[in-house]
């Protein structure tokens, strides 16, 4: 069963993960009138837009699977928004980051980089 604590179990793990691979989270479930990002990181080349989506590892379907082209964006409307009020010469970049529980506890973190284009496909 999936709930709040898992999402943000999730998001704690991924932003872990992210940070292990060198990269610095510049911001957390960033809020505004066009939706949510989940984190924001940059490293010397990218910053990327990043959506979490956690689910148990025997799941039916892929974490990815849930961000569908409305979703996608969504994302996109954000991070237009995001990047009009903070400039920045980094590159932009969509990814999604699937973590899988098993009984509660984080098994798998798998990161999908450019998971899609600045169109939402």
């Amino acid at each position: 069963m999936f709930n709040a604590n898992t999402g943000d179990l999730g998001e704690v793990a991924a932003a872990r993960d992210l940070r292990e691979r060198g990269y610095d989270v510049v911001a957390a479930n960033y809020r505004c009138r066009l939706g949510e990002i989940d984190i924001i990181a940059e490293n010397e080349k990218y910053l990327c837009f990043v959506e979490v989506k956690t689910r148990a590892e025997n799941s039916r379907y892929a974490p990815a699977d849930a961000v569908d082209f409305g979703k996608r964006k969504r994302l996109l409307a954000a991070a237009q928004l995001y990047l009009s009020q903070n400039p920045t010469a980094k590159q932009p970049r969509f990814d999604i980051v699937e973590v899988y529980t098993h009984r509660g506890k984080i098994h798998s973190v798998h990161w999908i980089k450019n998971a899609y284009d600045g169109e939402g496909r």
